[in-house]
């Protein structure tokens, strides 16, 4: 497996995903400036503080997470670097991240919410073992879009 690592993200990592990271096609969705007060959130050291993270690998950084525990159950959100995206890498980038919050949080499930349309990233979480279990709108990007709550079974996993 391709050792990436999970840190605090720095103002200039910040900076440099919702500068310049740009998706393509219906992908674009996910760029940073999409959305004013996500992009605020994100650029905000205060806001960020021990909730969102840079994933590196051999100290480039490949993605983001941000990382929310409540009780036995942890939200993730996520983006991988664009050019980096639709190439394969995405099984294993989610699973490095899984496999990060189990180990740090021991949750019982670990939930995310999906642009309903992002049918590729549906299947691949599917893969990986988590199911539909809510569909529901979201005002995000100056408009409201269909999402898919999914979550996965920590206890699944082992069994």
């Amino acid at each position: 497996m391709t050792m990436y690592q999970i840190v605090p993200m720095t103002q200039s990592q910040a900076e440099l995903i919702a500068n310049t990271w740009r998706y393509e096609g219906i992908y674009a969705f996910y760029d940073m400036d999409q959305d004013e007060e996500d992009l605020a959130e994100f650029l905000d050291p205060e806001a960020r503080k021990g909730n969102v993270y840079a994933v590196t690998q051999m100290e480039e950084v490949i993605g983001f997470c941000s990382i929310q525990s409540e009780n036995d159950e942890v939200e993730i959100g996520f983006g991988m670097r664009p050019d980096l995206t639709g190439k394969g890498f995405g099984q294993e980038f989610v699973s490095f991240l899984v496999e990060h919050i189990i180990k740090t949080y021991h949750p019982e499930k670990i939930s995310l919410a999906v642009a309903s349309f992002n049918k590729r990233a549906i299947t691949l979480y599917e893969r990986i073992g988590f199911r539909l279990t809510e569909c529901f709108d979201q005002q995000t990007n100056g408009a409201v879009y269909p999402f898919i709550r999914m979550v996965l079974d920590v206890k699944s996993l082992s069994s």
